[in-house]
């Protein structure tokens, strides 16, 4: 293959699909965020910072021409997947989602599911030691609660916080021992995470489960409408080989 691919990234998958198409000879470009300070970095250019809108995608799609773009963000990057789709459609640029496959409960989990982080911070309420997954952009939700809550993250979380916070600063994939270890040194006794999928996170919910632990699980938002979405890398490379990129 040849051409030029932007992988809008900051995900595992993102940066498998980039070494891959670097490998398969396309020129590829992955933009990332800049949440994190030190982000692992995948193979190929790679531009750091926000695009400012779907606007600000479609100029940069204008002034840097690609054969296609490959929205592989997190699942709960709303922001990104709308603006991807939006600038898409205003440039005509051909535009595919890579996007995991959510968990699916096994025997003996007790999952409780919510639409949004505020929900969660409802379903939580009356717990004794919360342990938040969810991310430290969105902790502002829980800033209400009293009870004790363990929050992990990569960087340091910043403020509004909940008045009880225990932070844990570490990077996944964490193992079944590694979460285990977690919940009981902290007594925890309800877990938040949102519905990421894949197995970096997933041995939480393990854990959870074999400790009688529930979990309320936030939904994923809904893709926007139109746009092919594929669960895999190899997916993703069998279409740009189908675009004769």
């Amino acid at each position: 293959m040849t051409g030029r691919v932007l992988v809008l990234g900051g995900t595992g998958e993102a940066r498998r699909l980039a070494s891959a198409l670097v490998a398969d000879g396309v020129d590829v470009v992955s933009s990332l965020a800049g949440r994190v300070a030190e982000p692992a970095l995948p193979p190929g250019a790679v531009r750091i910072g926000g695009f400012g809108g779907a606007g600000g995608l479609a100029e940069w799609l204008r002034a840097n021409p690609v054969d296609a773009v490959v929205d592989a963000t997190h699942p709960f990057a709303t922001a990104m997947t709308a603006s991807a789709a939006a600038a898409a459609g205003a440039t005509g640029v051909p535009l595919l989602r890579l996007q995991r496959p959510g968990w699916s409960a096994q025997p003996g989990d007790d999952w409780r599911w919510v639409d949004s982080l505020a929900g969660a911070a409802g379903a939580v309420q009356g717990f004794g030691c919360v342990f938040l997954t969810t991310g430290r952009q969105g902790l502002a939700a829980f800033a209400g609660l009293t009870a004790h809550c363990v929050v992990r993250s990569v960087d340091p979380p910043e403020p509004p916080l909940p008045a009880r916070t225990t932070t844990v600063l570490a990077r996944g994939p964490f193992s079944l021992d590694d979460e285990l270890a977690l919940l009981r040194e902290h007594a925890v006794d309800v877990v938040v995470t949102k519905d990421s999928g894949g197995p970096m996170t997933a041995a939480k919910l393990t854990a959870a489960r074999e400790l009688g632990v529930p979990v309320v699980l936030v939904r994923r938002p809904p893709l926007p409408a139109g746009v092919p979405v594929v669960a895999t890398v190899d997916e993703v490379r069998g279409w740009i080989r189908s675009r004769a990129i």
